[in-house]
């Protein structure tokens, strides 16, 4: 199938890449009290991608013709997973934009606004499949619509009574058994900032906290849906990224996932969060838990410094395509660092005028260049940035396929990306899915999931 809007007609195809995006505001990090043990979240690696180009520009891969995930990384045991903080509201989580190659939405705006949160990419071992189904398929430029700006599927309830709903959940749990349709129909139609509301309103009314209430309560799936949901936002993203680190080995798909997509103020505020809840520093962390170019391309991230100047450069552009052939197809060995540089400092506007540029000069796109260059985590991350420059919606919905495809579903992935993008840019996404993979996005977790978990996850997507 063919994404609208890229590759621009007249231009070389694009090998087909996913599409991402997403970006978000964040309220200022405040305290809430979260009691300790979380349960973990899992983040685990994709499927493999190869290294070869991808199919031809022309049609999209079909979901078949996709590798298998493969394993997750266990999450860490409730115990070794950080306490949640007491206190007030943190910020939301960021959003995302398009990558060429993935359909592509409209105009997308980058800044850090309250719509957009970006959700890490890539697949497992940094590799993506290499063959999609009948060809090469061309990664989904952003539909004009789309650009003209991204909205969540979870919106604030008018008439909003923090006390009245503290006393439902109350109801709820209350007794012989618990009214999980209650809990669902609740909490799926609050935004986060009136959830953090009825937290403080439960306390202030019945003297116990709502979160412990709601794990003693639940189990499994649910209960990482629910407590991920109660989490102020930038304090989840910090949450997420400390879990990726603690314990035996390193989920490195959260690590990008998280720090490849957010906006600067959301990074900002991340770095924040991490440092006042968990007492350590994000960038020194990252530094034990990684090494080699991929440890410096995450300490790039972590600066929160991109351009975000949404006028392009088309000249710019042109020299920046250069200097990436010229570090890398048009050389013998790579310059690490020119890739580093460039896609580490650019805005994702430039950044997509750029690949433009270099699919035009090079005769082959810039997506399946770094596949060509790079490999392992590095070569994810790199690839992650680009597909959000194309299209950060077709970036989260395939990540979102990933994670339920095959035998067993990554749940964690599953929670993260619904709960993280449903005030920012889940209806996008939900149409990149259907466009990409031929089948809604709820009905695909309809069939992988089960119980209350499947009612409050489907609340939340809607049809």
């Amino acid at each position: 199938m063919s994404y609208p809007g890229y590759p621009p007609t007249g231009y070389p195809p694009f090998p087909g890449y996913p599409p991402a995006g997403q970006e978000s505001s964040f309220p200022p990090p405040g305290q809430y009290p979260y009691p300790s043990g979380f349960p973990p979240m899992g983040g685990g690696a994709y499927p493999p991608a190869p290294s070869v180009g991808y199919p031809g520009a022309g049609g999209y891969a079909t979901p078949g013709g996709y590798p298998a995930p493969g394993g997750y990384p266990v999450s860490p045991s409730p115990g070794g997973v950080p306490v949640y903080p007491g206190g007030q509201g943190f910020g939301a989580p960021p959003g995302g934009a398009g990558f060429s190659g993935y359909p592509q939405p409209p105009a997308q705006s980058y800044g850090g606004g309250p719509a957009q949160v970006p959700v890490p990419g890539g697949f497992p071992g940094g590799q993506m499949p290499s063959q999609y189904p009948g060809g090469h398929a061309p990664y989904p430029s952003q539909p004009a619509a789309m650009t003209q700006g991204t909205q969540g599927t979870i919106r604030a309830a008018s008439n909003f009574d923090a006390m009245r709903d503290a006393e439902i959940l109350r109801k709820a749990m209350k007794g012989f058994g618990t009214d999980e349709q209650a809990i669902v129909d609740v909490v799926s139609s609050r935004s986060n900032d009136q959830r953090q509301q009825i937290k403080t309103a439960f306390k202030t009314m019945y003297g116990k906290d709502l979160i412990k209430d709601l794990k003693s309560e639940l189990s499994g799936n649910m209960e990482e849906l629910i407590l991920a949901l109660f989490m102020p936002s930038t304090y989840y993203d910090a949450w997420s990224l400390r879990k990726a680190m603690q314990g035996a080995g390193t989920q490195e798909r959260v690590l990008i996932e998280i720090l490849c997509t957010r906006t600067n103020q959301e990074i900002r505020d991340i770095v924040r969060c991490y440092q006042s809840e968990f007492g350590r520093d994000l960038e020194k962390d990252i530094k034990s838990d990684t090494s080699g170019h991929f440890e410096r391309l995450l300490v790039s991230m972590c600066q929160g410094n991109r351009d975000e100047n949404q006028s392009v450069n088309h000249q710019m552009a042109q020299d920046d395509a250069q200097r990436l052939y010229q570090a890398g197809e048009g050389k013998l060995g790579t310059d690490e660092s020119c890739f580093n540089m460039i896609l580490a400092t650019r805005s994702f506007p430039q950044l997509k005028a750029t690949m433009e540029a270099y699919s035009r000069m090079a005769n082959r796109d810039l997506l399946s260049s770094v596949s060509r260059e790079f490999s392992g985590y590095i070569e994810s991350g790199l690839k992650t940035i680009l597909q959000c420059a194309l299209n950060r919606p077709a970036f989260f919905a395939e990540r979102l396929y990933y994670s339920m495809k095959g035998a067993g579903t990554d749940d964690s992935t599953l929670v993260r990306i619904v709960v993280t993008r449903s005030e920012i840019d889940l209806v996008q996404i939900k149409q990149m899915f259907t466009q990409m993979y031929q089948k809604t996005l709820s009905t695909m977790i309809a069939s992988d999931t089960s119980g209350d978990y499947r009612k409050l996850l489907l609340a939340i997507v809607g049809q």
